[in-house]
């Protein structure tokens, strides 16, 4: 009997030692968590605090903005294949209503605006790409199940892509996550009722919205500005935007992507433009303007596309340790609080547990693949049902892993340049390239493509579908989660809202679109004979992505323009690494952004991004910066200036919802238009005015000196 009482005694030696072992390295985890978070600044709400977050009047408020926000963005999706960022006006709109309860806080602001973003982003997200089939004809509308089952697993699949995503992006110093600093600016002044942040945030706002409105909806404001001039064999130019609430999200991501963009626009456009033109020939067309974007349209952003896709991929894998690293922590506080009965993490740190990501995720390939196998595959004669079934699992497994990859890279992007501004479609274009490749080795072993052309082209489009569904909540989820992560909130509920938001939208996002295919057509297919087709919705990303599947499979896409945008981005890559060692960057994926994206896009980022700079410089000359207190001094007028920005940002999204509201109204993005079609001309000059005043009214009231 006395040897088990012995292997009793030293067992228990043993769990005493293990257990003290974990306790010491909670200890150290905890120290560390503790120095990490002295770095940064402080939350609203500390961790230590507990207020109430998801409460009911949240829930009818966040599914009420869910709907209403999700219907006003479909029409301009739809339309221009843009939507508007929600997730300001939502935070805006969330603390208006919230006042008129007893005792609102911040937290319960962050969660209703962390769920009404979702149904702008799903809506973008299906409405970008899912228009293809019908174009396609392969779908004669949105059917109503099969779009709500794409909308709930491409949903999920992005809150789930995340979690593990959190921690390594959130702490990257160089992502600056432009919206979500904003919005939680925006909560914060609400929160403390400080004068001067509410005075500057206030004041940002009147003037982003009012300029925001004379160009968008009087259109006595130019927001973009083209002078294109033509020689005997190319032509050369320039193009301005003049958008407020870009030029002040370019003032908050800094010079760093300012100048990566600039790279990307001499390439592209400077360069690109002209060297095209001449290579091809010009379009018989009589604008420079139309030929600048032709070249742009059939060659240019395909350079962008392969500078886009190698360059994320490089940044994945700069981000593998981290990821790791975080997976590691979350993994070994699972495993302490098993053996300890403890939870160790701050609140602030609780994300939904990885093991239960991980089996989500798993799980969803069951549904994806039925769905791609009964509803997205068509039935095409002489394919048996087993190489079918073969296909719907492989494009099942893409969607998992594929989309994570183009998840991470398009969070990435969340932090580097804003969502506003993120290539969602880009990155689509690359999904969708790879999948098609992919796809066409399975027909070369079932005797090739040829005559299989349209179920290539179904099968990789309707599973790009659910990643496009998945890209655009992973943009919209890190600005969120950054909101939480400054304000104080706790990441599983954000997550469980995030969730909440994806299944409201997901049931209310076909009835929208296929009232807006019956009341305009879209891309030049028609539900009805005789529709006018001046008031078509052109759905122009969803053209892009068949245009895209289709030309792989006639072999007449711009490959060599793929390839050229490859090299352009191992040579960014040699050289942001070599930059690193002096302590600047040159972020390939921005130089990748600057050639994919429209002039008008990219230009007031640049000009925000430099006007900041030269802000910085001004505030070194006038305070020295080796004198005692000039530190305190310039991070006040730093801390003006970054309010006034987030104030324009938010007061020129807000308009541009409440204007949606008038155009789906009037069927027509002219129904608030005063400026007389003869004096159009001088839009484009006064644009430029006024962001030139804007620019110099910027400066003055953040170097203005405190009273």
């Amino acid at each position: 009997m006395w040897y088990p009482k012995k292997l009793q005694i030293y067992f228990d030696m043993y769990k005493s030692l293990k257990i003290n072992k974990i306790k010491r390295g909670v200890s150290f985890m905890l120290a560390e968590r503790e120095k990490t978070s002295l770095v940064s600044e402080s939350p609203i709400v500390p961790a230590h605090k507990q207020l109430p977050e998801i409460t009911f009047r949240v829930i009818v408020l966040g599914t009420f903005l869910t709907i209403i926000l999700a219907a006003a963005n479909a029409y301009l999706g739809l339309k221009v294949g843009q939507t508007i960022s929600a997730s300001i006006p939502a935070a805006i709109i969330s603390m208006s209503i919230l006042r008129f309860f007893r005792n609102p806080n911040v937290l319960e602001n962050t969660m209703v605006q962390t769920m009404a973003s979702v149904g702008e982003a799903l809506t973008a997200g299906i409405a970008f790409i899912l228009p293809s089939l019908i174009i396609l004809h392969a779908w004669n509308g949105f059917y109503y199940w099969q779009t709500v089952i794409i909308a709930l697993l491409g949903g999920t699949l992005g809150v789930l892509f995340t979690i593990p995503l959190r921690r390594a992006l959130l702490l990257d110093k160089t992502l600056r996550y432009p919206e979500g600093l904003a919005i939680s600016n925006i909560l914060k002044a609400s929160e403390n009722k400080e004068k001067t942040d509410v005075k500057a945030l206030t004041v940002g706002g009147a003037v982003g919205a009012i300029i925001s409105l004379c160009q968008t909806g009087f259109q006595v404001l130019a927001d973009s500005f083209q002078f294109w001039v033509k020689s005997s064999h190319t032509i050369f130019g320039f193009g301005l935007g003049l958008s407020p609430a870009l030029i002040a999200a370019g003032y908050i991501v800094g010079i760093n992507v300012a100048i990566s963009l600039f790279v990307g626009i001499v390439i592209g456009w400077l360069a690109g433009v002209p060297v095209i033109t001449w290579i091809y020939g010009m379009p018989d067309v009589s604008s420079a303007n139309e030929i600048a974007s032709i070249a742009w349209h059939q060659h240019i952003r395909y350079l962008g596309v392969g500078t886009m896709l190698v360059g994320g991929l490089w940044t994945l894998v700069t981000l593998v340790k981290p990821i790791i690293s975080s997976l590691a922590a979350s993994i070994r506080s699972l495993r302490e609080a098993k053996i300890t009965g403890k939870i160790i993490q701050a609140r602030t740190e609780h994300d939904i547990p990885v093991n239960y990501v991980f089996w989500g995720i798993g799980l969803l390939f069951i549904p994806i693949f039925l769905l791609i196998l009964n509803s997205l595959m068509p039935n095409t004669p002489g394919i048996s049902h087993t190489f079918k079934t073969l296909l719907a699992a492989f494009c099942a497994l893409y969607v998992l892993v594929g989309g994570f990859v183009f998840c991470s890279i398009s969070s990435y992007f969340a932090g580097l340049i804003g969502s506003t501004n993120n290539p969602v479609s880009g990155l689509l274009v690359s999904s969708l390239l790879i999948l098609c490749v992919a796809l066409l080795s399975f027909f070369g072993f079932a005797g090739g493509i040829q005559g299989n052309e349209v179920l290539g082209t179904i099968i990789a489009i309707g599973s790009t579908v659910i990643i496009a569904a998945a890209l655009a909540i992973s943009n919209d989820t890190m600005q969120d989660l950054k909101v939480g992560q400054i304000v104080g909130a706790t990441p599983w509920k954000q997550q469980a809202m995030l969730m909440f938001g994806v299944v409201v939208s997901a049931f209310v996002i076909p009835p929208i679109l296929e009232l807006l295919y019956n009341a305009y057509g879209i891309g030049g297919v028609f539900p009805r004979i005789g529709m006018d087709k001046s008031q078509m919705l052109a759905a122009p990303q969803a053209g892009l992505m068949a245009a895209v599947a289709q030309g792989i499979y006639a072999h007449n896409l711009e490959w060599s323009m793929i390839l050229v945008g490859s090299i352009v981005a191992v040579i960014g890559i040699v050289i942001d690494e070599t930059l690193k060692r002096f302590g600047t960057r040159l972020p390939v994926l921005a130089v990748g952004v600057g050639i994919y994206l429209p002039l008008d896009c990219s230009v007031p980022v640049i000009i925000g991004g430099f006007l900041a700079y030269f802000i910085q410089h001004q505030l070194n000359k006038r305070y020295d910066i080796h004198q005692k207190g000039s530190e305190t001094k310039i991070a006040t007028h730093k801390r003006r200036g970054l309010l006034l920005a987030c104030g324009i940002v938010a007061g020129a999204s807000i308009m541009g919802v409440v204007l949606a509201i008038p155009f789906a109204i009037r069927q027509s993005s002219d129904a608030l238009r005063i400026m007389p079609e003869q004096y159009q001309y001088l839009a484009g000059p006064l644009g430029i005015f006024v962001t030139a005043v804007l620019c110099i009214w910027i400066y003055k009231v953040v170097m203005r000196k405190a009273k």
